[in-house]
């Protein structure tokens, strides 16, 4: 079965290739906004337990990478720590956006992976054009604090963040990353809201 076939049920999609010294590395991230829905009906989502989406990937990409006899990967669970984002640039289908956080050529700044797999198969590079250089930056300036004025000011996010002030961002993901004119759309409120509760 092909790997496309087994992702798509599950909410989610390749998002790029890369090499190592020892095989193809595919990334894989959510197919937003299909994605919440599935995650949100998953018996880890609604067990109360601690972190249920990186229970719910290692369970779902664990299976896909058994069928595919792969080695499945994943951002969580180091250190030590994979190194994804090394990989998702090699893809070349992600560049490093303004902010310095990474955008990717569909989901733009809302990229993010839930694993990847290690197999035997030919990478497909991309050969997409880095959708920045065309783009006028409204993630610099949408910040209400100027968190990423000189690199990224966590402090400054977070204080934003946990403020009345900052009931939009809690509610509905970070402002920079939803003036991204690419993907921004497809990223979902309840979703975003998560991620943030997390991050706080």
């Amino acid at each position: 079965m092909q790997l496309a076939a087994l992702l798509e049920p599950l909410g989610l999609r390749a998002l790029g290739d890369c090499i190592d010294a020892r095989g193809t590395i595919t990334l894989i991230g959510p197919d937003e906004p299909r994605f919440w829905d599935i995650f949100t009906a998953s018996a880890e989502f609604r067990d109360a337990a601690a972190d249920p989406m990186d229970r719910w990937s290692l369970r779902v990409i664990g299976d896909v990478a058994e069928a595919l006899k792969a080695e499945p990967l994943f951002p969580f669970g180091g250190p030590p720590y994979h190194p994804f984002q090394s990989w998702a640039v090699a893809s070349g289908r992600f560049w490093a956006s303004p902010i310095g956080f990474l955008v990717h050529e569909r989901a733009g700044l809302f990229a993010s992976f839930r694993g990847a797999i290690r197999w035997d198969k030919p990478a497909e590079i991309g050969t997409a054009a880095q959708p920045c250089l065309t783009c006028a930056a409204p993630c610099k300036t949408a910040c209400p604090v100027g968190a990423f004025r000189d690199g990224y000011g966590i402090a400054a996010c977070k204080s934003h963040v946990t403020s009345p002030a900052g009931a939009d961002c809690r509610a509905g993901g970070c402002l920079a990353r939803r003036a991204c004119p690419v993907g921004a759309s497809r990223r979902l409120h309840a979703q975003s809201a998560f991620h943030m509760e997390a991050f706080l």
